[in-house]
């Protein structure tokens, strides 16, 4: 798919603003990063043990605002999965915090999210365990669901693919199975954008 180089105007709701156009895919006010559509990527979380969920960082996992209300609805069932250590400190400060404006997971010693449980040495989420053993309506924060597409805000949603290092086996896996970024978080994105939102995008890249 080929686009002129050139600036011009893209409309967001409210808002007007210029953007070079060959850097992005539009779909309806929504932005998407040529990056996104093109790379190979298939989780490989046997090789990269869960990497994404230990990312060494202040920062914890984004949260929406609402999305902090339905975590402490499944709490109760995610906890079942944590060590006591994850348990006591959320019964001490919270599964959450708040910085520089953004609501994010806590976070343990800047590395493992509090929500981080083990199974044979591969970090996986405790939320999403409890979705999928427990029959709970929460699965996980999109921004974990999406990554490694994150969100960006600019007068409407710019999609882009954040490059991290653990992720490398699933760079492999995505080319041995030739799955592209885009397919591999289909679920996700129509979790956020809806089925048709998706299928518009699949349409314009093929």
């Amino acid at each position: 798919m080929g686009f002129s180089i050139r600036q011009q105007i893209i409309i967001f709701p409210s808002k007007i603003i210029p953007m070079f156009v060959s850097n992005f895919i539009r779909i309806e006010d929504i932005l998407v990063r040529p990056e996104i559509t093109e790379t190979k990527f298939s989780c490989d979380i046997e090789k990269c043990k869960g990497a994404c969920c230990t990312l060494e960082s202040e920062y914890g996992a984004p949260l929406l605002e609402e999305e902090i209300k339905k975590i402490a609805e499944v709490l109760t069932s995610a906890e079942k999965y944590l060590p006591n250590q994850n348990i006591k400190i959320i019964e001490a400060d919270g599964f959450f915090e708040k910085k520089d404006g953004e609501f994010l997971t806590r976070s343990i010693e800047n590395k493992d999210c509090i929500f981080v449980y083990y199974d044979n040495g591969i970090a996986k989420c405790s939320i999403e365990k409890a979705y999928f053993e427990e029959g709970t309506d929460f699965r996980k924060p999109i921004s974990c669901h999406l990554f490694p597409i994150r969100v960006s805000k600019f007068g409407g949603d710019i999609l882009r693919y954040e490059k991290f290092s653990g992720c490398s086996p699933a760079l492999d896996k995505g080319k041995a199975n030739n799955i592209k970024l885009v397919d591999f978080c289909k679920d996700s994105l129509i979790r956020l954008y809806g089925k048709k939102w998706f299928s518009i995008l699949k349409e314009t890249i093929e």
